[in-house]
C-alpha cells in the first residue's frame, strides 16, 4: 500500500510538472505573438497617421489652388472692364478673400477695395513659393489680427500686361474645410508659416491649446524638445522643404512628432500625437490575449494544486463541500423567498390591473350591450354614451399612469419648457377640480399668496399633472363635506432669475399610517383599509409625481394622520422670462388707480404685490364702510379710482351692499369687480343689480384682470366672451385625406367627420397617401390626417415624402398627425418629419376641429 501510494505520489507530481511546462511554453508563444501583432499594428497606426496627414495635405493644397485659380478668373474679368476701379471697390470681402487691391502697370500704388491706398510694401515674396504660377507671400498678421498670406496675379490684356492683382486671405478659412478631430482630440496640430517659422492656425477640435506654441522656438519649449542636433535636423528638413517625423517624450508621454511640407514647403502641418494612442488598438487586443491566457493559466494552476490536496486531504474536502452545500441551500432559500415576493408583488399588482382595468372596461361593455338594446330611446342612447365616455376615459387615465411609470423608469421622460401664467395654470386644474369636490359636498378653497412673478417658464403639462394627481386624491381620499386646500405660496427667492413656489395640498379626510407614509411614493402601492379599498387607480399617481417634481429638479413632501388628513407640499423653482412689464396697457386703459376691498388682509398683500410693477396704484381696505369713506375721501380731493376690487363676502357689509352705497354716492359709474371664490347664477342676479359690475374669481391674477378689464371696455358686464364651439370650430364642407391602415378606426373617422358635415377619402397606409395626394387636384383637400404606424410606409416617412412633392400645395397642406404614440419625444418626431401638429389619440373631436380650423386658416 506504501508502494502504491508513492507510486501515485510520483505520477501526480509528473502531471503537475507536465501541465505548468506545457502551459508556460504555451505562455512563452502567446506572449511573443502579442508582442509582434502590437509591433505590426504600431507601424500600421503610423502608416494610417501617415495617409491622414497626407490628406489633410492635400485638402490645403487643394484650397490654395482653388484660391489662385479663383484669382486668375477675376484678373480675367478686371482685363475685360473699363473702370477697373469701380470694379475693385465694388468687391466685397467674404470668410476666404478680405481685401483685393490693384497696382496698374508702371505704378507704385494702387487701390483696394476697403478704400485704402495699397502697396506692396511690407509683402515679403522672396520666399519664391508659388501656387499655379502665382507668388505666395510669407504670413502676416492683418489690420484684423488675422494670419493671412497673399497671392499676386498679372492682368493681361491683348498680351500686354496691364496691372497686377493682389488678394489677401486668411488661414481661419482652412478651419472648415480641416477635420473636426484627430485621434479623438487626443493628437495636436498647428499650421507653421516655413520662412517665419510662426503658427499660423491652430484648427479647430485639435487637441487643447498650451501656453506657447507662438513660433516653433515655442514649439520646442513648451513641449522640452531641447536637442540641438534634432532641432538642426529638422531646420534641414523644412529649409528643404521635406516631410519629417520623430519620437520625443511631451510632458510625461512618449510621443511621435510629425511637420508635414505643404506647397513644397511654404508651409507645414506640425503637431504630436502620444504613442499610446497610436497603439491603443494593438494594446487592447494584447491585453485580451495576456487577460484570456492568464485566466488559462490560473484556472489550470488551481486544478493542479486542488488535485494535489484531494490526494492528501479527501476528508476534510468533504466537510468542507458540505458546509459549502449548507451555504448553498441556505442562499437558494433566500433566492426562493426573494423571488417569492417578487411573484407575489407582480400578482398582487396585476390583481389589481385587472380589476381596475375590468371595472370600466365591464361598463363599456355593459353600457354597449344597453346601447344596443334601447338604441330607440334617445335619452338613456345619451345617458349611456356619457357613462361609456367617462369610463373610457378612466381606461385611458390607467393605461397612462402605467406608460408614464415605465417611461419614467426608463430615463426618457423628456420635459417641455414653455411660458405659461400661474393664471390658466390654477383656471384648468379648478375647473378639473371644482366639480369633483362640488359632487362630494366638499369645500374647495384655492389661494394664492406672496407670488412676485405670474408669468413663468416650465412644463405647464407636468406641472398640471403633479396638481391633478395630487388633488384628484384629495378628493377621492376625504369624505363627503369634507374641505380641501389648494394653495400657491411664493417663498423667498434664492436667485433673480427664479421664481421659488411652494405647492402645498391640505385635506381633512381619512389620513394615512406611518407605515404606508415610507411606501407612498413606490410604484403600484395604494393605500388599504375598508375605507379607501373603493378607490380606484393604479397606485402608480404618487410615483410619477415624485419623480416628475425631482426631474423639475424639485423636492415633495408628505405629513399624515389617520383621520386627520394629509398635506402634501411640493417646492419648485421657476424661471422668470425675461421681458418688460406691460405699463403701455394701463396708461391706454387710463388705469392710474384702484382700491382693494376685502376682509382678509393677505388678499390685499397679493394683489398689491403683483400688480407691483405696472405703474398702478394700489390702495387696499379691509371693510364696506372703510371702502366707503376712502372712496369719498379720494373723489373729494380730486384724486378718484378708476376699478375698484370688492370681495364679494365679508363681514357686516358685505360687497353688494357696499356697491349699492358707492352708486348712490357716486354719480359717475366706477367699474366694479367682485372678487369670489364662490359660482353659481345667484351672484349673476345680484350683479345685475349694479351698473358696470363684473365677477372676478380668485385667486387674483394680473391677466385675469387685464381680461376682464377688456371685456368690461368693450360693454360685455364681465360675461367673457366666448365664441360657440359649433360656429367657430365648425368643419363643415371640409375634404379630408385619412391615412389610417385600422379599419375600425378609420370608419369610426369617417363616421365623426360626417356627423360634423366633413368628408373624407382613406387610403390604407403612407405610400397610398402619397400617390393619392400627388394625383389630386390643386385644393382638392383640405388637411391630411396621417397615422404613424402603417405598414408599407409609415406616417413619419410619407410626411417627408408630402413635403417634397414639387407642387405647391405639398409645402402648405396642413397633415395632422394622428397616433397612439403620445409622449413629447414622439411629438417631436412628427414635427421633425414635417408634419404640423400632433393629436394623440383616442380622437378628440373638439380638438380636432380646433386643431382643423386653426390650421387651414393660416393661423397654426
Amino acid at each position: 500500500m506504501k508502494k502504491q501510494e508513492g507510486h501515485g505520489k510520483n505520477r501526480g507530481f509528473s502531471l503537475i510538472f507536465s501541465i505548468i511546462l506545457v502551459f508556460c511554453i504555451l505562455g512563452v508563444v502567446v506572449f511573443s505573438v502579442a508582442r509582434r501583432i502590437s509591433a505590426e499594428m504600431s507601424l500600421s497606426a503610423i502608416h494610417n497617421l501617415s495617409e491622414s496627414l497626407g490628406l489633410i495635405k492635400g485638402t490645403t493644397e487643394a484650397i490654395l489652388v482653388k484660391e489662385a485659380e479663383f484669382q486668375k478668373l477675376i484678373a480675367q474679368e478686371i482685363a475685360m472692364v473699363e473702370e477697373q476701379e469701380n470694379f475693385i471697390h465694388s468687391y466685397n470681402k467674404n470668410r476666404t478673400m478680405v481685401k483685393i487691391s490693384l497696382i496698374m502697370a508702371g505704378e507704385t500704388e494702387g487701390i483696394s477695395n476697403t478704400g485704402d491706398v495699397f502697396s506692396e510694401e511690407g509683402l515679403d515674396f522672396s520666399s519664391g513659393k508659388k501656387v499655379e504660377e502665382l507668388p505666395i507671400s510669407q504670413s502676416y498678421l492683418n489690420q484684423m489680427g488675422t494670419w493671412a498670406y497673399t497671392m499676386k496675379c498679372p492682368v493681361v490684356k491683348d498680351n500686354e500686361e496691364i496691372a497686377t492683382l493682389y488678394v489677401e486671405y486668411i488661414y481661419d478659412s482652412f478651419d472648415d474645410a480641416l477635420p473636426g478631430s484627430f485621434y479623438n482630440g487626443s493628437a495636436m496640430l498647428y499650421i507653421m508659416d516655413a520662412k517665419s517659422e510662426r503658427m499660423v492656425l491652430k484648427p479647430k477640435g485639435m487637441g487643447e491649446r498650451v501656453a506657447g506654441h507662438l513660433n516653433l522656438q515655442d514649439f520646442y519649449r513648451s513641449n522640452n524638445i531641447l536637442e540641438e542636433e534634432l532641432q538642426a535636423e529638422v531646420a534641414e528638413s523644412i529649409h528643404s522643404g521635406k516631410d519629417i517625423m520623430f519620437y520625443h517624450d511631451i510632458r510625461g508621454k512618449d510621443s511621435l512628432i510629425y511637420m508635414w511640407a505643404v506647397n513644397e514647403g511654404a508651409i507645414y502641418l506640425i503637431g504630436y500625437v502620444p504613442i499610446e494612442a497610436i497603439q491603443q488598438e494593438g494594446r487592447a487586443v494584447n491585453q485580451n490575449i495576456l487577460a484570456v491566457v492568464m485566466v488559462m493559466l490560473v484556472a489550470f494552476l488551481l486544478c493542479c494544486i486542488l488535485y494535489y490536496l484531494n490526494q492528501r486531504q479527501q476528508n476534510r474536502i468533504r466537510k468542507e463541500q458540505e458546509a459549502e452545500r449548507e451555504v448553498h441551500n441556505k442562499q437558494l432559500a433566500e433566492a426562493l423567498q426573494a423571488a417569492q415576493i417578487a411573484s407575489k408583488s407582480k400578482t398582487t399588482f396585476l390583481s389589481n390591473m385587472s380589476h381596475d382595468i375590468r371595472t370600466p372596461m365591464n361598463a363599456i361593455l355593459g353600457f354597449t350591450t344597453l346601447l344596443a338594446k334601447d338604441a330607440d330611446n334617445p335619452v338613456k342612447v345619451r345617458e349611456y354614451t356619457k357613462k361609456i365616455t367617462a369610463s373610457g376615459q378612466h381606461l385611458l387615465s390607467l393605461i397612462n399612469d402605467v406608460l408614464d411609470v415605465s417611461k419614467i423608469e426608463s430615463g426618457k421622460v423628456v420635459l417641455t419648457l414653455g411660458k405659461f401664467t400661474l393664471n390658466n395654470l390654477v383656471s384648468s386644474v379648478d375647473a378639473i377640480i371644482r366639480p369633483m369636490a362640488n359632487a362630494k359636498e366638499q369645500v374647495f378653497d384655492v389661494s394664492v399668496t406672496d407670488i412676485k412673478h405670474e408669468y413663468l417658464v416650465g412644463d405647464e403639462t407636468r406641472i398640471n399633472q403633479i396638481l391633478i394627481n395630487l388633488l384628484s386624491n384629495a378628493v377621492k381620499y376625504t369624505q363627503n363635506g369634507g374641505n380641501i386646500w389648494f394653495r400657491i405660496i411664493g417663498q423667498p427667492q434664492h436667485s433673480s432669475q427664479y421664481e421659488h413656489i411652494r405647492i402645498e395640498v391640505e385635506d381633512n379626510g381619512y389620513g394615512m399610517t406611518p407605515d404606508y407614509l415610507k411606501t407612498i411614493f413606490e410604484a403600484f402601492t395604494r393605500a388599504e383599509n375598508s375605507t379607501t379599498n373603493k378607490v380606484q387607480g393604479t397606485g402608480l399617481g404618487m410615483a410619477i409625481t415624485k419623480n416628475i417634481v425631482e426631474l423639475m429638479g424639485g423636492s415633495i413632501e408628505v405629513f399624515s394622520e389617520v383621520g386627520k388628513g394629509s398635506l402634501f407640499r411640493v417646492d419648485l423653482e421657476l424661471r422668470i422670462p425675461d421681458e418688460q412689464t406691460d405699463r403701455e396697457f394701463w396708461e391706454k386703459s387710463g388705469i392710474t388707480r384702484i382700491l382693494a376691498v376685502d376682509d382678509d388682509m393677505e388678499n390685499c398683500r397679493n394683489i398689491q404685490t403683483l400688480m407691483k410693477n405696472t405703474g398702478v396704484t394700489v390702495d387696499a381696505v379691509f371693510s364696506g364702510e372703510e371702502a366707503i369713506r376712502r372712496i369719498g375721501d379720494a373723489f373729494r380731493a380730486g384724486q378718484g379710482y378708476q376699478m375698484i376690487l370688492l370681495d364679494w363676502k365679508m363681514p357686516d357689509m358685505d360687497g353688494i351692499e357696499t356697491a349699492k352705497w358707492i352708486r348712490v354716492m357716486i354719480s359717475d359709474p366706477l367699474p366694479i369687480l367682485f372678487l369670489t371664490a364662490y359660482e353659481g347664477e345667484d351672484m349673476e342676479d345680484e350683479m345685475l343689480r349694479v351698473a358696470n359690475a363684473g365677477i372676478l374669481a380668485k385667486p387674483f391674477f394680473v391677466s385675469a384682470f387685464k381680461e376682464k378689464i377688456l371685456e368690461m371696455q368693450s360693454g360685455q358686464k364681465g360675461k367673457r366672451v366666448m365664441a360657440e364651439a359649433p360656429a367657430g370650430n365648425s368643419i363643415e364642407g371640409l375634404h379630408l385625406l385619412v391615412a389610417e391602415d385600422n379599419e375600425i378606426n378609420a370608419e369610426i373617422l369617417e363616421e365623426l367627420l360626417d356627423v360634423e358635415g366633413a368628408t373624407c377619402e382613406i387610403v390604407e397606409n403612407g405610400r397610398l397617401a402619397v400617390e393619392r395626394f400627388e394625383k389630386a387636384k390643386e385644393g382638392e383637400f383640405d388637411a391630411i390626417l396621417m397615422d404613424v404606424q402603417m405598414p408599407v410606409m409609415n406616417g413619419y416617412e410619407a410626411s417627408r415624402a408630402i413635403r417634397a412633392l414639387k407642387r405647391d400645395e405639398a409645402g402648405k397642406i396642413p397633415i395632422i398627425a394622428m397616433t397612439a404614440n403620445a409622449f413629447a419625444e414622439d411629438v417631436k418626431d412628427a414635427l421633425d418629419a414635417g408634419m404640423s401638429v400632433h393629436i394623440a389619440k383616442p380622437i378628440d373631436m373638439e380638438l380636432l376641429k380646433k386643431t382643423l380650423n386653426q390650421w387651414i386658416q393660416g393661423k397654426g
